[in-house]
């Protein structure tokens, strides 16, 4: 018997992906639907449900229970769940497609058939309601208000059936794992507590703290990191997953760390974000979230700790996923080490304020880097990265460097 957490509100995975037989008769019966395209975001949203990381969705949500989980974070049935999974498309195609028939999903940037689905539902939504809700704002800059009104007008709901992965398993394949893949390595392991540390960015000192911190508290940690897209200016997941490996392999003691990936884009919801890497993280079958400072925030938009006060705010029996809040991370002369503001007495003049923004704008700008800040193997990746950069692309990442944490 597994020790690990159960699946969120379920007792097994449920995923949508076909394989063997059921694959090839649907991707010839997928020949003949009509064509919805998806962008990237619900790509990433169909294949989460396709691996069961999305665990027990079996669709895009109807209209019930976007507005359950806009306004109270869980569905019409009752199901905890922070932040809407939809389907969008226009209005003069969403006219030609029927309640009943069925679909094809269809990447927009590849061409590629990744799924179909059975409509159950056509709906429109108040897209600045959902970004207040979900983001505690409606500004255009933020960039997950942005891709929440470049929606199209019209919602589709309904089940799936994924049929692939993208491209995830073989430009990632050292480290992109399913649910059931992690489960089964995990206990292999013999480990029953598992702490996911969550990442957009490679992980300087404050980071490598956060997740030894976990280690001395759970059998092992997973160094779970976002492969799908961000925005204009953060590295790219090659890089940071290269840069990662690096540190995992220098500075962590062997079996106490796994490397992983995931296939979903960044919302840069903040709090609401950092409920819905508990719920998935769960489904991976994790026990705990390393929840640090802004966790998936984004300029100043929320709070440091809003993330973690979100936390107290929902039912106790929401998921069985813990967050582990920890407090600022930072390097102190005088401790020369790593510390918080729970275990350093010293004052701020001592203390070097780690953080993924910083890090980026310093490499842009051909800064010297200290070792108390990031690793040296670390950097000489990293270095070598921006190197490669054409000046454009240095501005583009000194201009955003403001915006991320």
């Amino acid at each position: 018997m597994s020790g690990l957490v159960k699946p969120h509100g379920s007792d097994t995975l449920k995923p949508r992906l076909l394989e063997g037989q059921a694959l090839q008769d649907e991707l010839k019966r997928a020949e003949g639907l009509p064509r919805v395209g998806m962008q990237s975001r619900e790509v990433g949203d169909l294949i989460m449900l396709g691996i069961g990381g999305f665990t027990p969705l079996y669709g895009f949500m109807n209209k019930a229970d976007w507005q359950g989980v806009c306004d109270n974070m869980h569905t019409a049935d009752g199901l905890f769940w922070p932040i809407p999974v939809t389907l969008s498309v226009a209005e003069d195609q969403a006219a030609n497609l029927a309640e009943g028939s069925d679909i094809a999903l269809v990447d927009t940037e590849t061409g590629e058939i990744m799924g179909t689905m059975t409509i159950t539902e056509k709906y429109s939504i108040d897209k600045a309601h959902e970004c207040e809700q979900v983001f505690t704002t409606t500004d255009i800059e933020h960039p997950g208000v942005k891709m929440v009104m470049d929606q199209a007008e019209i919602n589709l709901a309904g089940p799936v059936k994924v049929l692939s992965q993208g491209s995830f398993p073989t430009e990632y394949a050292d480290v992109y794992m399913t649910p059931a893949e992690t489960r089964a390595l995990f206990d292999e392991k013999g480990w029953s507590t598992v702490a996911a540390f969550q990442t957009r960015n490679p992980m300087h000192r404050s980071h490598e703290y956060l997740a030894k911190i976990a280690i001395e508290i759970c059998d092992g940690v997973m160094v779970h990191s976002l492969l799908g897209k961000l925005k204009p200016g953060d590295i790219p997941a090659q890089v940071r997953q290269d840069a990662i490996g690096t540190l995992l392999d220098n500075y962590f003691v062997d079996n106490t760390v796994v490397q992983s990936g995931y296939p979903l884009d960044m919302r840069y919801a903040g709090p609401r974000e950092a409920l819905l890497h508990a719920v998935f993280r769960q489904n991976y079958g994790c026990s705990h979230l390393i929840v640090g400072r802004d966790h998936a925030g984004v300029g100043d938009y929320y709070g440091p700790f809003d993330a973690h006060h979100i936390f107290d705010q929902i039912p106790a029996d929401a998921m069985q996923t813990v967050p582990l809040k920890i407090d600022w991370t930072f390097w102190c002369n005088r401790c020369a080490t790593m510390a918080s503001m729970r275990t350093c007495p010293h004052s701020g003049d001592d203390r070097v304020l780690v953080s993924g923004t910083k890090l980026r704008k310093a490499l842009s700008e051909g800064e010297e880097v200290e070792d108390n800040f990031s690793r040296p193997e670390v950097l000489d990746i990293l270095r070598a990265y921006y190197a490669g950069l054409s000046d454009e692309d240095n501005v583009k990442v000194t201009l955003s460097g403001h915006s991320a944490k």
